[in-house]
């Protein structure tokens, strides 16, 4: 018996048997799911309907997530799976699905902010930094760029939460694409109310 997505083996509403009208049909088909998991990069691809194609990401462990306050995308890795509302199954098994809460490395976004508004975030305490980034910092610029960093840096504040999170090196995020359908992990990072919401819901996951 295939997987199907009729509605002839449902009841009605009233609880009454449906009459079978027909057999099983082609385009009442329903697949196995994908259950992507963390690992080296594997996609099968799949032929669909209408000679179409479906990518099903059976490992993943980078995605392109942004980071909307800043509006900024970049590739990072996918390390872990720590909340998902629908299964705590699919967090114990690590399983990669839409809306699941992931924790990324931080140290590309971390990069991108102190080359663009050339200002450390948050280090650990009295963490030196090197002298490359030293240097990369504070180098001599021209008047004209100096002035365009002055401006930059009047609205380079960061929420306190978030900097928390950069300064373990690890971010939560929010995965935005279907990784079983399209064979990619993409996503945002937790911000604001929605970062607190998360973090309250794991907090007392790990009480329980």
């Amino acid at each position: 018996m295939g997987i199907s997505r009729d509605k002839w083996h449902k009841r009605r509403k009233t609880g009454g048997r449906m009459a079978q009208v027909r057999k099983k049909r082609k385009f009442e088909l329903g697949r196995p799911a994908a259950s992507t998991k963390i690992g080296a990069r594997r996609i099968h691809t799949i032929r669909t309907r209408g000679g179409n194609k479906k990518y099903r990401a059976m490992r993943l462990d980078t995605g392109n997530f942004s980071w909307g306050s800043e509006g900024v995308s970049r590739k990072t890795r996918v390390l872990d799976v720590v909340y998902n509302a629908s299964n705590n199954e699919l967090v114990r098994t690590k399983t990669l699905v839409k809306s699941a809460i992931v924790v990324i490395d931080a140290v590309p976004f971390r990069n991108w902010y102190e080359a663009h508004y050339s200002l450390p975030l948050s280090r650990k305490k009295g963490a030196k930094l090197t002298a490359e980034e030293e240097a990369r910092l504070n180098k001599k610029r021209s008047k004209k760029a100096q002035r365009k960093y002055d401006t930059r840096k009047k609205t380079s504040k960061v929420e306190p939460s978030l900097e928390e999170q950069f300064a373990s090196g690890r971010l939560l995020a929010c995965v935005s694409s279907r990784p079983g359908q399209c064979g990619r992990c993409d996503g945002y990072i937790l911000e604001g109310k929605e970062l607190e919401f998360y973090n309250r819901k794991i907090k007392a996951k790990k009480g329980k």
